[in-house]
């Protein structure tokens, strides 16, 4: 009895205890359930609803360039594009089927596609026979990490054959043309399928609107491509912009992406079009993209709208730039039917107001066979700033103004002109002609070499005498005058607001001799847009002015009839005051109206018949041969560098020129006066044509009040 009632009371004390762990594990279960459901649940809420939010910047269409009478000259031309926008976690099999399905809606050139994109293709579309590309000793690598994954693709796109290749069709050729551009973007970036070089027709963006819910990504909307109205004229010096397929320059790219660019947008490459980018680009349009954190898209919502580029307004003239390149066009390739005309195969001019700067015209020609034989002329306006050659006679008017202020001359200084002998020498320094003894302005008249040398030995403490050596000219001399052509603009950077502005080159040899040289511009070099700046600063009094190629910034006008809202008005920008009196200027400036308007005048002949009364100075100098023709370690050739600078009328000067005809071994070297007198003749021209529109303007407008007041006087 009492064994049994001891095993009874045993049993229930175990199965207690059973029910005492069972007991506390359903409450920790509980504690956890109640702990993720009541004070973790809104976190774990969130996180499967989590999305993840993508801003995309979307171009708007670049600003306009205008010139200064708002003539357009660069303006945006709108063109249907298909674009494709790849989210993230989309598959390349999922592309590949939208680029099939999308292939069957448009045409697409295939030209881009390479053997590599045909390998890629092959094996997405032939994937066990890429398989079997790869042996099992390979696999067994792979297991062992002696080979990596890249490592057997790479061996499967070797062993890939033309045979294989030969597979695919001209109509996969096109699906694999499209998918290439599809996985060019960037995800969430709109891509660019058919653009650009290639014409959407108005056919398929209507057929591919019409299909947008089976093509997931793709969108039809509007592409802007750069319209250069005047089509080569001034092309070089306006710049260009990168395709869509260049996008942002590699290296700038750091710089475009920190300022909220996208690859493939496209910006500014050079010149005008790169200098103003900021402005011309405009704010781009913002649109944000709302995922899942499987990158499904699930709602798109439009950020800010974004605002055109704003405009530039050109100091240019586009009709007289239109016309100067015709006469420097049609006066090179008359140069050069004339025999003896072989090397020179380019011309220059620029025009600027003297009184505030502004570049009127920079055309600039260049003359070239193509490799058909045929002649070709192509624009090369920016060689007046990014070129520079010796420019002879023209810089007298700053070797006489440098003597005048250094007090090596005065206003009444008579030299006598005739051939110098220097000691150690043979062959005499001279001018053109012996001129006897003559004044500065007669100096200039008549273009005096001797005249010039005179006047810098003077400055180096040296006066001539038959035999003498030029032992006292020290590298010091060579400096003084740099620095008093300097204050004109030679040998210095202009400052005009555009890149890629050179100096010019300044000899490194201080031989006495070149000294004489260099006083009549045919030592250092200069760029025809030094010498513009150089003319204006004697036309004006002795001011120089910094070049301006653009006049106005201003925000895009709605409608032709709104009056421009101007943002910004460059002013005139004076770069220094030369330091001669104004009586110095004056005796130079009198010099320079008898070079035009004096029988005797080396420029009379061509502009002394002119109504507008011009004054100027005309330069040959003795150069050698660099351009293209010449090959490398050849000996060089002589010929000559012909120039003319001036400006119009002497006593109100309204517009100064410089031209320059390198190489112009023609007889005489005419060109550079015939391109300066017709230049000059095509200003005033078109000023009389414009007067005459505006006072005509004037009439009809003042008539229309006046009908209108009638009206009204009738009515009341």
């Amino acid at each position: 009895m009492k064994k049994k009632r001891k095993k009874k009371t045993h049993v229930p004390l175990r199965l207690n205890l059973v029910f005492f762990i069972v007991f506390i594990l359903f409450s920790t279960l509980i504690l956890r359930l109640g702990l993720v459901q009541i004070v973790y649940g809104e976190n774990y809420q969130r996180q499967v609803a989590e999305t993840e939010n993508v801003t995309v910047n979307a171009p708007v269409p670049r600003g306009k360039i205008y010139d200064r009478y708002n003539r357009v000259v660069v303006d945006n031309t709108p063109l249907n594009a298909i674009t494709y926008t790849r989210f993230q976690g989309t598959t390349q099999e999922e592309r590949l089927e939208v680029a099939r399905q999308l292939a069957k809606l448009i045409d697409k050139d295939t030209e881009k596609v390479t053997e590599r994109d045909m390998k890629d293709y092959w094996m997405l579309t032939h994937p066990e026979e890429a398989k079997k590309k790869i042996r099992k000793d390979e696999l067994e690598k792979l297991k062992n990490e002696e080979l990596t994954d890249k490592d057997l693709y790479n061996l499967q796109l070797n062993r890939i054959t033309e045979g294989d290749l030969s597979e695919i069709s001209e109509a996969e050729k096109e699906v694999l043309a499209i998918k290439r551009e599809m996985d060019g973007g960037y995800a969430l970036t709109p891509q660019n399928i058919k653009s650009e070089n290639e014409i959407v027709t108005a056919k398929e963006y209507a057929i591919v609107s019409e299909n947008l819910k089976d093509l997931p990504g793709v969108d039809t909307t509007t592409y802007w491509d750069r319209n250069y109205v005047y089509e080569d004229t001034l092309k070089s010096m306006l710049g260009n912009i990168s395709s869509s397929n260049e996008g942002l320059p590699r290296e700038q790219l750091d710089y475009f992406l920190a300022r909220d660019y996208s690859r493939n947008d496209r910006v500014g490459k050079s010149y005008i079009e790169a200098q103003y980018e900021d402005i011309l680009s405009g704010e781009k349009a913002k649109v944000k993209n709302v995922t899942d954190k499987s990158g499904n898209l699930l709602e798109t919502e439009v950020v800010s709208e974004g605002q055109q580029g704003r405009d530039l307004v050109l100091t240019i003239d586009m009709a007289l730039q239109t016309e100067v390149e015709k006469i420097l066009t049609d006066e090179l390739l008359a140069t050069k039917r004339k025999a003896g005309s072989a090397l020179l195969d380019r011309g220059f001019i620029v025009m600027m107001d003297p009184r505030t700067g502004e570049i009127l015209t920079m055309a600039g020609k260049q003359y070239t066979v193509n490799d058909e034989g045929k002649v070709e002329i192509k624009d090369f306006a920016l060689g007046n700033m990014t070129t520079s050659y010796t420019m002879g006679s023209v810089v007298k008017g700053a070797t006489i103004l440098a003597g005048l202020d250094s007090g090596a001359i005065n206003t009444g200084t008579i030299f006598h002109d005739s051939p110098l002998k220097f000691a150690g020498t043979l062959k005499e320094k001279k001018s053109w002609k012996p001129m006897g003894s003559i004044g500065i302005q007669t100096a200039l008249k008549q273009s005096s070499n001797v005249y010039m040398f005179k006047t810098v030995m003077s400055l180096a403490g040296l006066q001539y005498y038959r035999n003498m050596t030029l032992g006292g000219i020290q590298p010091e001399h060579f400096e003084t005058m740099r620095s008093y052509y300097s204050q004109f603009g030679l040998g210095v950077k202009t400052g005009i607001d555009l890149p890629n502005e050179m100096a010019g080159f300044k000899g490194t040899e201080y031989t006495p001799g070149l000294l004489l040289d260099l006083s009549i511009g045919q030592y250092d070099t200069y760029t025809p847009l030094q010498l513009v700046q150089y003319v204006s600063t004697i036309a004006n009094g002795g001011y120089r002015m910094k070049p301006q190629i653009v006049k106005e910034i201003r925000d895009p006008a709605v409608s032709e009839e709104d009056e421009p809202n101007v943002l910004y008005s460059f002013e005139p920008t004076i770069l220094n005051r030369i330091t001669m009196k104004d009586e110095y200027i004056k005796v130079v400036q009198e010099g320079f109206r008898q070079v035009t308007q004096s029988p005797g005048g080396t420029g009379y002949f061509y502009f002394g018949s002119a109504p507008y009364k011009p004054a100027g100075k005309s330069g040959t100098a003795e150069a050698f041969y660099d351009g293209p023709k010449r090959k490398k370690g050849e000996k060089l050739i002589p010929t000559i560098n012909a120039t003319f600078v001036g400006y119009a009328p002497y006593d109100n000067p309204e517009v100064a020129f410089a031209v320059v005809t390198p190489w112009d071994d023609s007889d005489g070297h005419p060109m550079s006066k015939s391109v300066g007198r017709k230049a000059l003749d095509a200003y005033f021209e078109l000023k009389k044509q414009e007067m005459a529109q505006e006072q005509a303007d004037n009439e009809e407008n003042n008539h229309d009040e006046e009908t209108q007041s009638n009206e009204e006087n009738e009515n009341q």
